[in-house]
């Protein structure tokens, strides 16, 4: 008689670290690029006076994507992207992209989920800023910094790093993560 087995989900152990020091690094970064996130969320959602002034935040019925995309004046993409501006789909979708990537990465969960989204996130705002243009629509400097590899890029290739190696194991929620989600490789 044979006897079949079920395989067993081997534990969750990061790719490579680089020992505890690489971990904790990685797990500084991960919370520190968490913030970003999430302060942008925090910022946009209550108007805390710094990029939202007091009384424009989200839940005060402000729009956090009509500051950012109305104000484009450059790029093929400028004339649709100032079109959805405000819109309520656009600002939500904003909204828990900023929330979502900034918890899941000061948490330590799904990371691969957050590299994801975060990078598509980044995607779709350096295309709206549009770095590779030097002249805005009225013939001024655009004052773009570098056309290609702007924080834009530099986030979506951390975002991507800490999924890769596993950051949320070290001071983080990344293993009971990998353990909840078992099969489900892509929550990871």
């Amino acid at each position: 008689m044979v006897t079949k087995t079920r395989p067993t989900i081997r534990e969750h152990t990061p790719t490579t670290t680089n020992g505890p020091v690489g971990g904790r690094v990685l797990a500084v970064t991960r919370v520190l690029l968490g913030f970003v996130f999430l302060w942008a969320f925090l910022d946009k959602a209550f108007g805390l006076g710094y990029a939202t002034p007091g009384g424009k935040g989200w839940f005060d019925g402000g729009a956090p994507t009509r500051g950012f995309l109305s104000g484009l004046d450059h790029g093929p993409f400028a004339d649709a992207l100032r079109g959805i501006a405000g819109n309520p789909v656009a600002d939500a979708l904003f909204m828990l992209g900023l929330l979502g990537v900034g918890l899941a990465l000061v948490l330590g969960i799904g990371l691969r989920i957050a590299a994801v989204s975060g990078t598509l996130m980044m995607a779709l705002m350096w295309v709206a800023e549009w770095p590779l243009a030097r002249h805005t629509d009225v013939g001024e400097l655009t004052r773009s910094s570098n056309p290609l590899v702007d924080y834009h890029v530099v986030y979506a290739a951390a975002l991507v790093v800490l999924a890769v190696l596993a950051a949320g194991d070290t001071w983080g929620l990344g293993r009971r993560w990998a353990r909840l989600v078992g099969r489900n490789r892509w929550l990871r």
